[in-house]
């Protein structure tokens, strides 16, 4: 079958993944070097071998910071930014969610988004580009039962995503969110099979999404292509989201 997808040329551009090391990030990654980028990942679990690989944690300023010094100074520029590290939690209700529990996962998912993008924005708004793309979600928009810490972290990625696409529209950095529905990774081991089904059953396409499909998005996301979009939410749902 011939193959009709986009192709892109990311050549001599620097991008920072983070959470990069499996899943949705790896998959992401992946697209990227195939464009021909320069992809530096950013995960708890990096890869020792990589030497573009750095364990980051990105709730902890001080070492996203580091991280950001790090690309800079290795390669004097940092053009594609994908915030994509996060988790979901345990499906509980709120009134038995462990608060420390529910604090950590706004704390990676919400703080860490801001505390990226607080140390790379200068970086691009000094260029004169950049493409900041933040994987946010479904339960952002909607609101998933059971999943409240989730959902309130997504959520937040959308607010700020609007709201700094809007501080640096007139910049040549352009901040976009993508927010899939479900989509088949380790991440839906931390939910019950219950739980996964229902998302699916919720889906007219009837199935998961794949990461290869978020991948293709950020990757036009990346582009040159994209040019009058920012502070915008871009649906991967299966026709689930429709408005």
């Amino acid at each position: 079958m011939q193959n009709r997808s986009a192709q892109y040329d990311f050549s001599g551009l620097v991008a920072v993944v983070t959470g990069g090391s499996q899943g949705i990030g790896a998959e992401i990654g992946a697209r990227l070097r195939q464009a021909g980028a320069t992809v530096c990942t950013w995960d708890l679990a990096a890869d020792a071998a990589d030497v573009d690989a750095v364990r980051v944690d990105v709730s902890d300023l001080a070492s996203v910071e580091a991280a950001a010094r790090g690309v800079s100074d290795r390669h004097g520029r940092l053009d594609l930014l994908v915030n994509n590290a996060g988790f979901s939690g345990p499906t509980v209700s709120l009134e038995a969610f462990d608060p420390v529990q529910w604090g950590r996962i706004i704390s990676v998912n919400l703080v860490g988004v801001f505390n990226v993008c607080h140390a790379v924005v200068p970086i691009m708004r000094k260029a004169g580009h950049g493409r900041i793309v933040n994987i946010a979600s479904l339960a952002g928009k909607e609101g998933t039962p059971n999943s409240s810490a989730y959902s309130a972290s997504k959520a937040g990625v959308l607010a700020l995503t609007k709201s700094l696409g809007k501080e640096l529209a007139d910049t040549g950095v352009l901040v976009n969110a993508v927010a899939p529905a479900a989509v088949r990774t380790t991440l839906l081991d931390q939910m019950t099979p219950q739980h996964v089904q229902t998302m699916i059953d919720k889906s007219p396409m009837k199935r998961l999404g794949e990461p290869r499909e978020v991948a293709e998005l950020v990757a036009w996301l990346c582009s040159d292509s994209c040019t009058f979009n920012t502070g915008a939410v871009f649906d991967l749902s299966g026709g689930r989201a429709t408005y």
